[in-house]
């Protein structure tokens, strides 16, 4: 396979589903949900992906990973990177933790609304372990969307990757 310089980011993205080392969670919030429909459309998702959730209402997200003052925040993406982390290890360590590095992807974004009022920013994480039985490492991203089209910020949160 090229070099990783020269792949696009589907090419990128079925490196990472073919690798039998990872697996873990996405859990994406509003326009971030453009992420795991990359790994799902590149193929080979089963071996990566244990589970997505989008949580898109605020009453569901405050169910699952506590109330918080800011939906898009440093504060709302750490508590879903543990909370995930947390859950990946817990239910999965005991049958593939000798073999597998867990991961958790999270992200909260903003794009631009309907009506172009919105403040476009996000939040986006990953927890992993660099090995299996390893010690959660952590990358945090803030990122502001300045494409003025919808579509072109989604598509550029996953171009990251």
């Amino acid at each position: 396979m090229p070099s990783t310089d020269t792949l696009n980011t589907v090419d990128k993205v079925l490196q990472v589903n073919l690798d039998s080392w990872r697996y873990g969670t996405f859990a994406e919030i509003g326009a971030g949900q453009e992420v795991v429909r990359w790994f799902f459309r590149a193929g080979g998702a089963a071996g990566t992906i244990a589970k997505s959730i989008s949580a898109y209402d605020m009453k569901v997200s405050d169910s699952i990973y506590g109330e918080c003052s800011r939906y898009v925040c440093r504060e709302r993406l750490e508590s879903m990177l543990e909370y995930e982390q947390n859950l990946n290890i817990e239910r999965l360590d005991a049958s593939r933790g000798d073999t597998t590095a867990f991961f958790s992807f999270a992200d909260t974004v903003s794009a631009r609304n309907y009506h172009g009022t919105s403040e476009c920013h996000g939040w986006l994480g990953i927890r992993f372990q660099a090995n299996p039985k390893d010690e959660c490492s952590e990358i945090l991203i803030h990122v502001r969307m300045l494409d003025k089209m919808n579509a072109r910020q989604q598509d550029a949160l996953v171009s990251w990757v």
